[in-house]
């Protein structure tokens, strides 16, 4: 059993028991949330597609820990114009275990 889910912007295959790190979803670590852009469903021979989203799956989940990734530079810089530009940035994300995957 296997699902393609949608949050943050991105897609990504789950299954049962699954980690994933995904854009940061509200919540307090242990908390319960539910998934319900699902795309795409499928167990054996039954398969569910979305136009666009399935909307009797929805998929349950619980947020382990809530970090930002490591600092990222982003510089700019243009030659010979004495122009240089230095930044840093941290993306904050939602590490979450997928617990079941239900169908109505």
């Amino acid at each position: 059993m296997h699902a393609i889910i949608q949050t943050g912007g991105k897609q990504y295959q789950i299954s049962p028991g699954d980690t994933l790190r995904v854009e940061k979803i509200p919540g307090q670590k242990g908390d319960q949330i539910e998934l319900s852009n699902v795309l795409y469903y499928a167990e054996g021979e039954q398969v569910l597609v979305g136009s666009p989203y399935l909307s009797n799956v929805k998929v349950m989940g619980e947020i382990l820990d809530q970090r930002r990734a490591k600092k990222i530079i982003v510089f700019k810089m243009k030659r010979r114009k004495g122009y240089h530009k230095r930044q840093g940035h941290r993306q904050s994300f939602t590490t979450v275990r997928i617990k079941e995957i239900n169908v109505q």
